[in-house]
């Protein structure tokens, strides 16, 4: 068992998971992250705690951030906005079809990575040397897709949490719409897309849980015997794991719990008892 934290670069934004060392901030105190570039600074989002899981290679934190950290941290910050005003002004003079989304600054390199969108590949030879030449610095230009741009800005999903993707989220992970089709869902582009305009990512976290539970109740139209008599399966309920049965006597419909209409469970219960595991 080992002490783990959190801490994110931007406010609502990713998470990143470090080892506290010998240190114990408080949430909401600055901390030193390493990178490959030096300590960065970045807000303690949960206080150092106790994980039962293993969390050997996790980067260390490199201790509490001082008054001369926090002014660093503030001017690169200045320098990241100056720069992205600069960009918009020269792809409005050289008219390309771009957007930018987010703008990183290695004061120690003096290296400015500039994140854009655009419909199609762009050529921005001559944009790079003109943001070199105002910068006064050198300057790379990266293409990202629409995912990895509401990465970048954030925002609210339509359950009316941050986006996973620019909070927890490492990996973005294939999704299709079947997925949405096997969890009931309308499959209407405004219904199952998230705010980057593609599939919503969390349609993966239930996904096995449906399709295990389909495997394993009765399928639609089968005929199963009830606690309130017989009847045909006529619809399924994954969350409530539930059988929706319309019966024989009237027609009326009956939500069941999915064992009680089980041919297993029913014999089960016939030769130990209902109360038996």
């Amino acid at each position: 068992m080992g002490m783990i934290m959190a801490v994110s670069f931007t406010r609502y934004g990713r998470l990143y998971y470090l080892d506290p060392g010998g240190h114990e901030p408080k949430v909401g105190d600055k901390v030193l992250v390493p990178t490959d570039s030096g300590p960065e600074v970045a807000e303690c989002i949960w206080a150092p705690q106790y994980s039962s899981e293993d969390i050997d290679g996790l980067p260390v934190c490199a201790g509490i951030a001082t008054e001369e950290h926090l002014a660093r941290d503030e001017t690169n910050k200045r320098q990241r906005a100056e720069a992205r005003s600069i960009c918009k002004r020269l792809i409005k003079r050289h008219t390309l079809p771009m957007k930018i989304v987010g703008v990183d600054y290695l004061d120690k390199d003096n290296v400015y990575t500039v994140y854009f969108s655009a419909p199609h590949r762009v050529d921005f030879r001559a944009l790079v040397r003109d943001l070199a030449r105002n910068l006064r610095a050198r300057v790379e230009l990266r293409q990202i897709g629409p995912r990895d741009e509401a990465r970048l800005q954030g925002g609210i999903g339509p359950c009316g949490r941050d986006l996973c993707c620019a909070t927890f989220l490492k990996d973005f992970e294939p999704v299709s719409v079947r997925m949405a089709k096997d969890q009931d869902l309308p499959v209407n582009p405004l219904r199952i897309a998230g705010a980057c305009g593609r599939l919503m990512c969390c349609l993966k976290y239930e996904h096995p849980l449906y399709v295990e539970t389909r495997y394993r109740m009765p399928r639609t139209g089968s005929r199963v015997a009830t606690p309130q008599g017989d009847g045909t399966v006529v619809g399924h309920n994954v969350p409530s794991d539930t059988v929706l049965v319309r019966l024989d006597d009237g027609g009326r419909r009956c939500a069941c719990p999915s064992a009680s209409v089980c041919s297993p469970r029913q014999q089960h219960d016939k030769m130990y008892g209902p109360d038996t595991p």
